[in-house]
């Protein structure tokens, strides 16, 4: 496993302004109004620079028969356990599991609203004792560039068995109050054998439920079903994304594939009465990690191979996308490395429009809020 690639990000922000405390979701849709499937959850579509505004019940109409969903299965973890070095409180957040048994992770300390914030790190070989008599002990930065996070080894516990009766669903400041882990899955999430998963949910995908999964199956839409693991976010410092496990099945990468070609050839045919000639489904990821997994496995001439590992990928304007047409994602902040994506994916033209229509319709930021559907 390698370390972060060193992008400073852009402050797209500039274009657009800061975005009030006011527009943070902070609880759940379903706490907010009806059911999560229905006009709770808002979506703004962009194109260039057409933006339309919707209720996320209606992507069924929006996408046509033939476009591929890439879906996140990873499951979201209870991955903030609480702990104490010497008499300090602190907060452990579990990351990633490592290839040799150790876990990056990071530590908090409490804010005293139920919530944490950064802490200074500690030395190598410091000691955490966790809850039953189990201890993590850090000993080494998972990069040289700074000590956020940690390789730590944990003894006297099977990690996933300690977050299932220890952990609780990591959560920041700008949401209200803890919410139960039930709250932070998806309806794709599936349990993986070793008991990892995401340390924060790949919360693009929140909004779907099963209904809204067969309405899209029954119009033509297929699915693609990718795993990405997320890591800890980088709350305050917005550092690019560290590496990640990913795996993209051999079915998902046909049907990718497929789908791709099927456009290229349908683009091909001749026009038919004067009219344009057909277009084929589009290929469009749900959430900034379906991005990072599928382009991860996608070679300079655009196929999608069967992979599996980690990925230290970046995507970046200067980068690209090789394999998607379009990102289903929820708003992020002015300082976030993954506007970079969106950035690649449909233009900063399109980003920049797209955020300043979001602040004036008064759409709702972080994993609990609205959804953006960008198409190139």
């Amino acid at each position: 496993m390698t370390t972060a690639v060193g992008v400073s990000p852009p402050v797209y922000g500039r274009a657009w302004g800061k975005v009030p405390e006011e527009l943070s979701a902070r609880v759940p849709a379903e706490q907010r109004g009806p059911a999560r499937d229905r006009d709770a959850v808002r979506l703004l579509v962009s194109c260039g620079t057409e933006v339309s505004h919707h209720a996320f019940p209606e992507l069924p109409r929006l996408l046509r028969a033939g476009d591929l969903l890439v879906v996140n299965t990873s499951p979201t973890l209870a991955a903030a356990v609480d702990g104490r070095v010497g008499h300090a409180r602190v907060v452990v957040h579990f990351s990633t599991l490592g290839d040799d048994g150790r876990w990056a992770v990071e530590l908090r300390e409490p804010d005293g609203r139920g919530t944490t914030r950064a802490r200074a790190g500690a030395p190598a070989g410091k000691e955490v004792r966790l809850p039953g008599d189990v201890r993590l002990v850090l000993e080494e930065p998972l990069s040289a560039e700074g000590v956020r996070l940690w390789w730590a080894r944990v003894v006297g516990a099977d990690v996933p068995e300690l977050l299932r009766v220890h952990g609780r669903p990591i959560r920041y400041s700008y949401t209200e109050r803890d919410q139960p882990l039930s709250a932070y899955q998806t309806v794709f999430a599936l349990p993986s054998a070793d008991g990892t998963g995401s340390a924060e949910m790949p919360s693009a995908a929140r909004p779907f439920t099963a209904r809204l999964v067969a309405e899209l199956v029954s119009r033509g839409v297929q699915f693609a079903p990718v795993t990405l693991h997320t890591g800890v976010a980088s709350a305050e410092a917005h550092e690019p994304p560290y590496p990640e496990r990913f795996a993209v099945p051999e079915a998902s990468a046909r049907l990718i594939n497929a789908v791709r070609a099927g456009r290229r050839g349908r683009a091909a045919l001749p026009r038919q009465g004067g009219g344009e000639p057909q277009e084929g489904g589009r290929v469009v990821a749900v959430g900034t990690t379906a991005v990072r997994a599928v382009e991860s496995a996608t070679g300079r001439d655009g196929v999608v191979r069967a992979a599996r590992g980690w990925t230290d990928l970046v995507v970046t304007p200067q980068r690209g996308v090789r394999a998607v047409d379009g990102l289903l994602t929820g708003l992020h902040e002015p300082e976030a490395s993954h506007l970079m994506m969106l950035d690649a994916v449909a233009g900063r033209t399109a980003v920049d429009h797209a955020y300043r229509e979001a602040l004036r319709g008064r759409y709702l930021w972080h994993e609990f809020g609205d959804v953006h559907l960008l198409l190139a």
